[in-house]
């Protein structure tokens, strides 16, 4: 690493992140502490919860010698942002050499848990060695591992089950709304027919309501609809559950419908939860366009979990999410199950600038202007924005692998990258309007028709 190379690229661009974690670690691979310190304090002043900052941070605190300090520091960040693996397996080493090892395991699972290509297998003998073992459960497919955490929260067998199922659970989203660029007519719909119900749940069952049900998440693709979903876990700081088809479909008659039960059954001992099914079309197609009766037994046992016919659903929020809602079986559409549309459009201009400004955070920028980015990428999705940065970042990169030192990204490039991708949501809309015009009797699809401006 050429320290002074890295110093010269951030006299051009002093508030690069990336490049100033670069110098403070090219310092500290120096043993000069303080000026790695220094940097990864402008770090913090530009974003004060950068995750890797912070774990820089705590790691300087024990090179100096001051590891309760350090693992004080960490013990707070991983409450505050659980999906950090680094930290997790920063403070299990540290607390190892504490010697507690039982502890240290706890925590170096979680690392890998979150991120596998972390695993260390020089630290986990050392955890080994000094009683980091864990409990087993026989399965059927082999022993699973338990820690207490599961065993409280899921009584010992649901964890296992949990496993088997490969699938995320007692998972606290760090995503909130303000990581969401822009939405805020659809953030406020959220407010009103999921968060508020779940934080006063008195108060709406003074007016016979109950926290919880289903909602979902409609529009194009790229807009946003699992960041939403994620952030709406944050906001009432449930456990979210993020289903995909392969945790629920299963080559053995029944066995899809077991699985399912088995899904809802953990999200309503953890409630309050927020269970996501992404893609949910799949698993809640209209029936009069299957022949086997397989999918049937699916879609008639996602019926009877929504109903609560088996368990109760109080506190359990069922979201879903789909580029295709006329795909869904008009069933789920019915008082108690999906009745609730969120109709999730393109951002508009004030949250097009927004996206841009959170994409352009981490990168060398000259001439870098949101709003003009905003007003050239009318009809654009999140994805789209993505793409407009990554083909003007490719170009930057490739200027700079022929000079051999950083380019920065101008807004010329960007501007250039702009015409060249076209928006995705394009297509959507012209299915979209067809169903809002010709088969829209329930008034599903209103609002896909005040956006295109053909209802008031």
């Amino acid at each position: 690493m050429d320290l002074n190379a890295l110093k010269i690229a951030l006299e051009a661009s002093p508030d690069n992140i990336p490049l100033l974690l670069m110098v403070a670690q090219g310092h500290e691979d120096q043993f000069e502490l303080e000026d790695a310190k220094g940097y990864l304090e402008r770090v913090l002043a530009l974003e004060p919860d950068h995750g890797a900052a912070q774990v820089g941070m705590a790691r300087l605190l024990d090179l100096s010698g001051e590891s309760s300090q350090a693992i004080v520091r960490l013990e707070a960040l991983c409450d505050s942002q659980p999906d950090l693996a680094e930290a997790w397996l920063l403070l299990a080493r540290l607390v190892l050499e504490e010697g507690d090892g039982p502890s240290a395991r706890k925590h170096y699972d979680r690392a890998i848990e979150l991120n596998p290509g972390l695993a260390d297998q020089e630290l986990l003998n050392g955890i080994l060695a000094k009683g980091g073992q864990k409990k087993t459960a026989m399965t059927s497919h082999g022993p699973v591992e338990l820690d207490d955490e599961d065993e409280d929260l899921f009584e010992g067998m649901d964890a296992v089950a949990a496993r088997e199922l490969d699938l995320e659970f007692r998972v606290k989203s760090d995503v909130r709304f303000d990581d969401v660029g822009g939405m805020e007519a659809v953030k406020d719909d959220i407010r009103m027919k999921i968060i508020h119900p779940l934080k006063n749940p008195e108060l709406f069952a003074s007016y016979g309501k109950k926290a919880g049900g289903g909602v979902l998440l409609y529009g194009p693709p790229g807009c946003g609809k699992t960041l939403l979903a994620r952030a709406t876990a944050g906001e009432i700081n449930a456990s979210f559950f993020s289903v995909g088809l392969h945790q629920v479909l299963d080559m053995y008659i029944g066995e899809s419908e077991s699985k399912l039960h088995k899904i809802f059954e953990l999200a309503r001992k953890a409630a309050p939860s927020v269970l996501f099914f992404d893609e949910i079309d799949a698993l809640a197609a209209d029936r009069r366009d299957m022949r086997q009766s397989a999918g049937r037994g699916i879609i008639n046992q996602f019926l009877a979990e929504l109903d609560g016919a088996q368990a109760e659903n109080d506190g359990v929020l069922v979201l879903g999410a789909t580029n295709a809602p006329w795909h869904v079986d008009g069933a789920f559409m019915r008082p108690g199950r999906f009745d609730r549309l969120i109709f999730v459009p393109p951002p508009d201009r004030e949250a097009r600038a927004e996206i841009a400004g959170i994409h352009g955070r981490e990168k060398p920028l000259v001439g870098f202007d949101p709003a003009s980015i905003a007003k050239r990428t009318e009809g654009f999705s999140g994805a789209d924005l993505r793409a407009v940065f990554d083909q003007a970042t490719e170009a930057a990169l490739n200027e700079a692998m022929k000079k051999g030192s950083v380019v920065p990204i101008t807004g010329k490039m960007l501007e250039k990258a702009a015409k060249q991708v076209k928006p995705s949501t394009r297509k959507w809309f012209e299915s979209a309007k067809n169903y809002a015009l010709y088969a829209n009797q329930s008034g599903f699809y209103d609002d896909v028709l005040t956006y295109l401006g053909l209802k008031k």
